[in-house]
C-alpha cells in the first residue's frame, strides 16, 4: 500500500530516470490530515474486509499486505509536519489490525534527514520496526549533479546516511544504468563505484544492506533517450564488490 504525499509531482531532486510525468522542482503540498486518515482507513477496510481482491482479480497467493510504503511522486520527507503524518499513518494502520507481518517503508533520497522533524518521524518508524530505503545513485557531487540534479555535498550525504542508519533500520537503494550523455557518471563508472564503496564502508556497521536495481520502465524526463538498463552481470559484479564489505546485497533484475 503506497502513500503519496507528493501529489503535485514535485521533488527537490530531478533524477534523469524518474518515471513521474511533468516532474517539477519543489516540495510536497500541505497535507490534509483528515483526508489522509479517511482514505487510508477506507482502503484498509476494503482490502481486509471488503471485496478489493475479488474486484481486481488478485491471485490467491498474492492476497497479502507486505508493506505500508511512503514514496509517491516526489520526496516524501519534504511534506510539512512529517512526523505528525507518520504518527497518523501508524495510528490508522495499527487500528486496522493487519493479520500478517508487514513492513513500514520510507523511500527517500535522504536529503532532508538533517531536519529535526524528519528525524522524529524516523524514530517513530523505528519503534514500529519500520525501514528506510535510502536512495544513493552516486557518491560524488558531480555524479549527483548529473544524475539526480541536486547539489547535496559529499559531507551532507555521508552525515545524513549515517544518521538515518542510526535512527531507523536503513537499506541503501541504488539505480544502476547506462547514461549515454555522461557515461563517466553513475555506478557503472569505475571511479564512481570506488566512491560508492567508500561511502558504504563508512556506514556499513549500521546499514541493513544494499538493494541494487536498474531501470525497468521508460524515464519520462528529457534525458530518457540516453538511458538504458544495466545487465544482470553488471549488477551482480557490483553486488559482489559490495559484499566484500560484509554487507547483505539484494539484486532486482
Amino acid at each position: 500500500i503506497g502513500i503519496n504525499f507528493n501529489t503535485n509531482n514535485a521533488c527537490n531532486w530531478g533524477c534523469v530516470y524518474c518515471q513521474v510525468p511533468d516532474l517539477s522542482v519543489g516540495a510536497a503540498p500541505d497535507l490534509d490530515f483528515d483526508l489522509l486518515a479517511a482514505e487510508l482507513h477506507e482502503f484498509l477496510q476494503d482490502v481486509l474486509h471488503g471485496d478489493f481482491y475479488d474486484r481486481f482479480e488478485v491471485e490467491a497467493d498474492k492476497r497479502v499486505i507486505k508493506d505500508i510504503a511512503l514514496s509517491g511522486n516526489g520526496e516524501p520527507t519534504s511534506v510539512q509536519e512529517f512526523s505528525r503524518a507518520i504518527a497518523l499513518i501508524i495510528e490508522i494502520v495499527e487500528a486496522a489490525k493487519i493479520p500478517q507481518p508487514f513492513n513500514y517503508v520510507l523511500i527517500t533520497n535522504g536529503s532532508l534527514i538533517h531536519k529535526p522533524d524528519v528525524q522524529a518521524g524516523l524514530r517513530l518508524l523505528n519503534q514500529y520496526a519500520g525501514q528506510v530505503w535510502y536512495k544513493i545513485d552516486s557518491a560524488t557531487e558531480q555524479g549527483r549533479a548529473v544524475i539526480n540534479h541536486t547539489v547535496i555535498s559529499d559531507k551532507r550525504q555521508q552525515d545524513n546516511l549515517q544518521l538515518c542508519a542510526i535512527l531507523c533500520a536503513t537499506w541503501v537503494q541504488s539505480c544502476v544504468f547506462h547514461y549515454a550523455l555522461s557515461p563517466e557518471f553513475g555506478l557503472l563508472s569505475e571511479q564512481e563505484q570506488a566512491a560508492y564503496i567508500t561511502l558504504l564502508s563508512s556506514s556499513k556497521d549500521n546499514l541493513q544492506g544494499v538493494m541494487l536495481y536498474s531501470v525497468a520502465r521508460p524515464s519520462l524526463q528529457p534525458e530518457a533517450s540516453a538511458i538504458s538498463s544495466a545487465t544482470e552481470a553488471q549488477l551482480q559484479l557490483l553486488a559482489e564488490n559490495i559484499r566484500e564489505l560484509g554487507l547483505v546485497v539484494k539484486v532486482s533484475v
